[in-house]
């Protein structure tokens, strides 16, 4: 009589994968906070660019708009004057670009550069 092979996955393999399903996990949690804020950051610059008219709106005014607009969707990391306002073909546009370190554990950190602009909406 032969005998089968057992196939399967060991308490080592288990572990070793549960183990990276726990480091995945802490990441991914860790940068919900810090992607939120991003897309509130793009929310408040387009909301900011769509309500605004480029023949009258100010520097001055569109900043205060988008101190406005990112208290409401809760931006700590970005101030109004981080922003680069200009005017290209008659339209405004806001950029941004800045980084976010996220602390993940010991000394182990975590570097973002984000950038967003209103260049590509219509």
């Amino acid at each position: 009589m032969k005998h089968k092979s057992q196939s399967g996955v060991s308490l080592i393999g288990v572990m070793i994968g549960g183990a990276v399903l726990a480091a995945l996990l802490l990441v991914g949690l860790k940068l919900i906070p810090v992607v939120s804020e991003y897309m509130g950051v793009k929310r408040s610059m387009a909301a900011v660019v769509a309500g605004a008219n480029p023949q009258t709106a100010t520097v001055s005014e569109l900043r205060s708009a988008f101190t406005k607009r990112a208290l409401v969707d809760d931006v700590t990391t970005v101030t109004a004057s981080d922003l680069d306002i200009t005017k290209e073909d008659g339209r405004i546009v806001m950029s941004i670009e800045y980084s976010r370190k996220v602390k993940l554990f010991g000394n182990v950190s975590l570097l973002i550069d984000f950038s967003a602009s209103t260049a590509d909406i219509h």
